[in-house]
């Protein structure tokens, strides 16, 4: 049975190719933090948080990308940036969701630098 993580991160992976986005990894990890989804946007590649709260306390989704969630998610960034050997233009993006249903997705892009 798949969690409710790995099902939201599958809704959101087809709610982005629906928007022309190309899925290149899923869960990528590393020793400092893992990134959901890499995507391409174009010529971009984007790194993609999923975040799925079923409650707005507490800030809901998007409240829960704290400033230590963003630093591993850098960190994890620069170690596919690493592996490629090549720096393309990349970007943040957040998929914020309040059930497993697509018409309840967020979709926010460009949530922060990657400070390099």
């Amino acid at each position: 049975m798949r969690s409710d993580g790995a099902r939201a991160e599958s809704v959101a992976s087809q709610y982005l190719m629906r928007h022309g986005l190309t899925i290149v990894a899923r869960n990528f990890r590393t020793r400092g933090g893992e990134i959901d989804l890499v995507a391409r946007d174009g010529r971009t590649l984007v790194f993609v948080e999923v975040r799925m709260r079923r409650s707005e306390g507490f800030g809901g989704a998007a409240a829960s990308i704290t400033w230590r969630k963003r630093e591993r998610l850098v960190r994890a960034a620069g170690a596919y940036l690493a592996m490629l050997g090549r720096e393309p233009a990349c970007r943040f993006d957040a998929i914020l969701m309040r059930s497993l249903d697509p018409t309840t997705i967020e979709w926010q892009r460009d949530v922060f630098a990657l400070d390099r």
